[in-house]
Parts: C-alpha cells; structure tokens; sequence
C-alpha cells in the first residue's frame, strides 16, 4: 500500500476545502439555520410533535442527512472530475498508484469533508432545539457509513459526467428531492397507505429513518433494515468503481 502517494491525494482534496471555506462551511450552517427558522415557524406552530419528539428535533436528523448526501456527493464528484477535465487524471492513472489507493484518497478526503460539514450541522441544530442521541455508536455508524458510500458514489458520478451539467444533475435533480421524500420533515405513517408504499421504493428513507431512530428510537422501518440498505449499497459502489476501473470506463477515452 502506497500510503504517501494516499496522502498526498488526500491532502490535496482537504486543502480545497480550505481555499473554498465560505462555500464548505458557512453556506450550509446557512442554509440549516434558515431551514429551522422557516420549517420551526411555519409547520412547528402547526405540528407540535411527531411520535412524541418535537417536531424542531424531529427534523434535524434528516437536515443532517440532507446536507451530508449533498456535500459527500459534490466534493466525491468534482475531486475526481476536475483532473478529468484538466487531464491530470492520465498522470494519477500512469503513476504507480493502485485502484484502491486512488479511490482511498479521493473518497476518504471527500468523506471526511462531509462528515466535518455534518458535525458542524449537529452543533448547528442543537442550538436551536433538544437533541439527544440515545445510541450514539450506531449513530457515528449510520453516519460514517452514509458519508463513505455516497462519496464513492459521488466518486463514480464524477468519473461519469463528461461535463459540468452532468456532474450537477444527480447532486440539484435528484438527491433533493429523494431527501424531501424521504421522511425527513415528516413520518410516512402521516401519508396515505398508497403513497407510504410508493415511500419504501425510496432508498433515502431507510438513510434518515435509521439516523433518526439512533437520536429518538423512533423510526419508519426497522433500523437493521436501513443499516442493511446503506451496507448493501456501500458494496454495490464499489463494485461498480472496481469495473470502471478495470474496464477504464470513462477514464481511458
């Protein structure tokens, strides 16, 4: 294992963030707090709880995941896009780097940064409502896990978009509002049977429902489940990155 030519990926990508602080970190603190203004005054002064917790706190798990999934996917997608775009990539991919210590490097910095992001955010909720987390392993589980598997899937989309547009339509078409969708303002028991099924076809639900039942022990499906959603899709990622790889999908044309 070549654990420079690892750090060196990885220092890089981190020392972005640091050129671009106002877009990392202050944009999204931003963004939450206006979040807890907004949905705390207009549907807090209308729904006073949901399954016995605050509503103010019932909604800042999935904030969480909300931010986490935008900021692991953008910074996994644009650290692996931008050499493509400069055509520095052929000069990682010629160098006596492995597959796996290119991924480690730019998946690990992009996770990382997401899960710093994701902390502030935690702090950033908590003051402006209650949180308690009653299991806080399987909470930096949920967490750690979410931020690696949708980094490398930012990772892939990344290596897929052959240019800006595309590099921006999963992170601004999809990924909102999947996590709208998903139950992070709202219970899917609070919808009608027909749509609380349409709602288990949506793989963001098992995300914040499984994050939310490590906070409140309360959840919309079973937290073994959800746990087994975001492993099962850790997997299929790099799977998929392992046959990019191989088959230089993307990277060698």
């Amino acid at each position: 294992m070549n654990i420079e030519a690892i750090k060196s990926i990885y220092a890089f990508e981190m020392a972005r963030t640091r050129r671009t602080l106002m877009q990392s970190v202050v944009s999204p603190v931003v963004s939450t707090s206006l979040y807890f203004i907004v949905f705390g005054a207009a549907i807090g002064s209308r729904v006073q709880e949901i399954q016995g917790v605050p509503y103010g706190a019932f909604i800042a798990p999935g904030l969480i995941m909300l931010t986490l999934l935008n900021q692991c996917i953008g910074n996994g997608s644009f650290g692996i896009y931008f050499p493509k775009f400069t055509g520095t990539i052929y000069e990682i991919l010629s160098a006596p780097i492995s597959t796996a210590e290119i991924v480690i490097g730019y998946v690990g910095a992009a996770a990382t940064k997401g899960l710093i992001i994701g902390t502030i955010i935690l702090a950033t909720a908590s003051l402006f409502v209650d949180i308690t987390i009653a299991h806080p392993l399987l909470m930096i589980l949920f967490f750690v896990l979410t931020a690696v598997s949708f980094s490398l899937f930012g990772f892939m989309i990344g290596i897929w978009a052959k240019d800006f547009e595309q590099l921006n339509i999963i992170p601004m078409l999809v990924v909102p509002p999947l996590v709208f969708l998903g139950g992070s303002f709202y219970s899917i028991d609070m919808l009608p049977p027909f749509w609380q099924t349409v709602s288990h076809f949506n793989p963001v639900l098992y995300l914040v429902s499984g994050f939310r039942w490590s906070f409140f022990e309360i959840a919309d499906v079973n937290p073994w489940i959800s746990l087994a959603i975001v492993v099962a899709f850790l997997g299929a990622c790099l799977a998929v990155t392992a046959w990019i790889f191989r088959t230089g999908y993307k990277l060698k044309n």
